[in-house]
């Protein structure tokens, strides 16, 4: 292996370690918020359980109507039925999985830790690319492409039906670059991406930059220092797209012109939602914020949780839902952060964050535990 190849990669591995120092939001010095009483404000039902296998990577579940899409880190890859948790299709690839899973409802897309994209219809494999480096960003499927965000800052479109390249993009950055999942979705006719500290518009049908916007500005005196990459989820109003930074801000832009519409600081690890009114987030330290939409006044901040292991929050119905470290749910109002109710999973931490199927929440484990809530 090359000095600069050995490089990088320790860089990459510091990166990684320290995104799961952040994640975890716990040390063996710091003892998670005690769990007070549940209130049951809120009534909610375990509807349905299933199970995949271990998930040791940045998962990002994805749903279309009420078809969950999922994958394990040994290569499982599974539609669920969100409304029910009845399996639609399953199959198990050879490989494991280094990101995913994308799909439109109809294609799901894997990138596995060979650095192979992976493209399937209804269980069975359509194509498989090749790809030049890895990746942590789950594929995107849309409007007839995939497209992939590589950890070297590249992206690439690909025909969903072909698997035929049809352009490459690629952008210098820093050195650095987090394990986690970055920021790669549609908004209207502009492919959005996080490359770096900023959010860039790009062309889906040639890939050149409309615009860029930047979330943070990365400063210190080393590579470590300076990391400051977008990372998902993000926070989608219309055309409005709200951001979190690594440990540095969350910040909003109009997606439509490009610019940057407020940026607050704020030290956080994982993504953010929102409604159209409130953004949702949580630090490192396992506060929960929420700032205003409009201006990124602060609306709120709760400290029920603090140092246990907060995965994204997940704006529903009244309440913000949150997974942690230990495989609790709660429920948080919408108005003031107070605990409306929680339950339990399987123990494990709570990956990816929580997703709405249909009216059904969806939790997924650490240990690959599914899990659909229903209100009673």
């Amino acid at each position: 292996m090359s000095p600069l190849r050995l490089a990088r990669t320790s860089l990459l591995a510091l990166a990684f370690a320290l995104g799961l120092m952040a994640c975890s939001g716990t040390s063996d010095l710091i003892k998670p918020a005690e769990l007070g009483p549940n209130p049951v404000l809120l009534g909610v039902r375990l509807a349905w359980s299933a199970k995949v296998g271990l998930i040791d990577f940045p998962l990002d579940v994805k749903v279309n109507g009420n078809l969950v899409a999922l994958v394990s880190s040994d290569g499982l890859v599974a539609v669920l039925d969100g409304r029910t948790g009845t399996e639609v299709w399953r199959v198990k690839l050879a490989e494991s999985i280094g990101a995913g899973v994308g799909s439109d409802g109809r294609i799901v897309a894997v990138l596995t830790r060979q650095n192979e994209l992976v493209v399937l219809e209804n269980g069975r494999e359509l194509w498989r690319q090749k790809t030049m480096a890895q990746g942590f960003t789950a594929p995107l499927v849309a409007g007839g492409r995939v497209f992939l965000l590589s950890a070297d800052r590249s992206v690439t479109a690909f025909d969903a039906a072909s698997g035929r390249r049809l352009w490459n993009q690629q952008r210098p950055g820093e050195a650095l670059v987090l394990r986690q999942a970055g920021v790669l979705l549609a908004v209207g006719d502009t492919l959005v991406v996080g490359l770096g500290s900023r959010l860039v518009g790009m062309n889906p049908g040639n890939g050149s930059t409309r615009w860029e916007a930047s979330i943070a500005t990365p400063r210190g005196t080393n590579d470590v220092e300076r990391l400051v990459d977008v990372i998902g989820r993000v926070s989608r109003d219309n055309d409005m797209v709200c951001a979190r930074a690594f440990q540095a801000a969350v910040g909003c832009v109009n997606a439509s012109r490009g610019n940057v519409l407020w940026t607050k600081p704020a030290s956080g690890a994982v993504g953010l939602h929102g409604d159209d009114r409130l953004v949702f987030g949580v630090e490192s330290d396992g506060k929960v914020m929420a700032w205003q939409r409009a201006d990124g006044q602060l609306a709120w901040s709760s400290e029920l949780l603090r140092h246990r292991g907060l995965s994204t929050p997940l704006a529903v119905g009244r309440s913000v839902v949150i997974g942690d470290a230990s495989g609790q749910v709660h429920w948080l109002s919408r108005d003031d952060g107070s605990l409306l109710n929680r339950m339990a999973t399987d123990g494990s931490a709570v990956v990816s964050g929580p997703v709405l199927a249909d009216g059904t929440l969806v939790i997924v484990t650490k240990q690959g535990g599914i899990f659909g809530f229903k209100p009673e």
